[in-house]
């Protein structure tokens, strides 16, 4: 195999070996600091990388040239791979850094969300509903003005604390009769 391409696959590798970790494990050290944009460590990287192969690439396919010749066309080819590859690298760095998330649950998002009695709510005392909020199943504490049964479905009309709601039930008929006879 040619040495130039030798050569140049090697600095691809380099820059694909640093590339990985940066997208993996983050910054590597205080290299990177806190560089942005063409100058954070995944831009650099893909850079390098694509220098490195982008040259091979040139360098296998151009007939027997002189050692300068091929290493200057190497370079040139390689810019042209890395340029793209380096701009798609500091993308993907902001599109992941910027990524929406869903914000902090406070107790005013749980006004409004429906669940289902898991321990029986007496009247004015606590008992344990679970909530379906944001997608996830979250269990309160709960009370009520009236005796909830285990499995009545609610909605929360309070949040007296963060972990506790007042609910009312939104059973058709009222809440279900519990076994104990103490549902209204």
């Amino acid at each position: 195999m040619d040495p130039i391409a030798v050569a140049f696959l090697a600095v691809g590798g380099f820059g694909l070996l640093v590339l990985v970790l940066a997208l993996v494990v983050g910054e590597i050290g205080e290299f990177g600091g806190d560089a942005d944009g063409p100058f954070s460590l995944p831009a650099i990287a893909a850079f390098v990388g694509g220098v490195g192969f982008g040259g091979a690439a040139v360098t296998a396919l151009l007939p027997p040239l002189a050692g300068a010749l091929t290493v200057l066309l190497a370079v040139v080819g390689g810019l042209v791979v890395a340029l793209p590859l380096a701009a798609g690298a500091i993308r993907l760095s902001a599109s992941l850094r910027d990524m929406p998330t869903e914000p902090t649950l406070t107790s005013d998002r749980l006004l409004g969300a429906q669940g289902v009695v898991v321990s029986g709510v007496p009247a004015g005392g606590f008992g344990e509903v679970r909530l379906s909020v944001a997608g996830q199943q979250l269990k309160y504490h709960a009370r009520s003005a009236v005796p909830l049964p285990a499995g009545t479905p609610v909605y929360v009309v309070d949040t007296p604390s963060d972990t506790s709601v007042e609910v009312v039930s939104t059973a058709p008929d009222g809440p279900p009769a519990s076994p104990g006879g103490t549902a209204s």
